[in-house]
């Protein structure tokens, strides 16, 4: 069985790619005002994918009326731009990132200007193997919210997701479902029957190809228990060895894998990599002087950088010659 990262919509050249995986600690504690809140608590995640021309979709759970908003961390990969709308309203929001745990699949935005939101309620009981359970997210990408019914078939599973781009990691404590998680659906909640959160919809095992991406019978979702306790670390700005705060390191390029390298599929215009001499089909062999052998290397030196940090970039070239530019990281709202 394999089991794949992004539940979320990638919209680049038409195609989908998805299901894929797909304050203080204690003020993200869902919220209420006594004012007319907007919303349902359950939100959509768009997202501009820059250096692919492109789009992505996801959604995401209002932590805080003031829009602390909870998703997957990679409903965020590859985002130059990223944008919360609150379904059925006018209400759109620009989001920056808080802070993000790659390891759990975990990430936390502030939506720009926000207020009144509408929170999610989370369940005060752990969910139970034949619990019914609901999925709820913007399944397809259309921007409205869809629920999917289901019950739990496991609890504690430990998977191995992995991405259109060749990266996997291993994710653990997870929820099993037979819910139909479909793509769009990453970053939503997982009620229980009384419509309350037990969990975040993080990944989803399928058959066939990437093109065959709904009718799932296994999803998975992060406890939200877990979630919560590393979302309170993120708003609380305790960074760790997996939690990064801030915004991300940015070279501005798409990677594929490669026998000797991590090929580069595209450079974003006016990125940091953009004016250093780096073109697709060049193939990069190592970052700050630590060798490339894949993507998932690419991603994994850049994000133990800060943005304004220069970094020597060693590639060949298309004629197979040896090049090395120094290039200044970025700043980009999420990797």
């Amino acid at each position: 069985m394999t089991f794949f990262r992004h539940i979320h919509i990638r919209l680049t050249l038409l195609v989908l790619l998805g299901l894929v995986l797909i304050g203080t600690g204690a003020a993200l504690a869902a919220t209420r005002t006594k004012t007319q809140l907007i919303g349902t608590g359950v939100v959509v995640v768009d997202t501009k994918l820059g250096y692919e021309d492109g789009e992505a979709a996801g959604t995401g759970m209002v932590l805080t009326s003031s829009g602390e908003v909870l998703t997957n961390n990679d409903v965020l990969e590859g985002a130059t731009s990223i944008t919360v709308v609150i379904p059925g309203t006018t209400h759109r929001y620009t989001a920056r990132v808080v802070g993000y745990d790659v390891s759990d699949d975990v990430a936390v935005l502030k939506l720009v200007n926000a207020s009144s939101l509408r929170t999610i309620s989370i369940a005060a009981k752990t969910v139970r193997i034949g619990d019914t359970v609901t999925a709820v997210g913007n399944a397809g990408g259309t921007g409205r919210l869809i629920s999917a019914k289901g019950t739990v078939t496991g609890l504690g599973r430990t998977i191995t997701a992995s991405d259109d781009n060749g990266s996997s990691e291993q994710l653990n404590g997870l929820i099993e479902t037979n819910a139909s998680v479909q793509a769009g659906d990453s970053g939503g909640p997982l009620e229980n029957a009384s419509g309350r959160v037990v969990g975040m919809d993080t990944a989803a095992s399928r058959a066939g190809s990437p093109l065959a991406s709904y009718g799932e019978t296994d999803a998975y979702a992060i406890p939200i228990a877990k979630a919560l306790s590393i979302a309170n670390a993120i708003a609380g700005g305790k960074a760790s060895s997996t939690i990064h705060l801030g915004a991300t390191a940015f070279l501005g390029i798409e990677v594929a894998s490669y026998d000797s390298g991590a090929l580069v599929a595209g450079v974003l215009s006016g990125g940091p990599t953009a004016n250093a001499g780096i073109v697709v089909g060049d193939v990069i062999t190592s970052i700050g002087g630590r060798q490339v052998t894949s993507p998932s290397d690419v991603q994994s030196i850049v994000l133990a950088q800060k943005p304004g940090q220069k970094v020597s970039v060693t590639f060949t070239d298309q004629t197979g010659s040896t090049q090395t530019a120094t290039v200044t990281l970025g700043a980009a709202p999420a990797h």
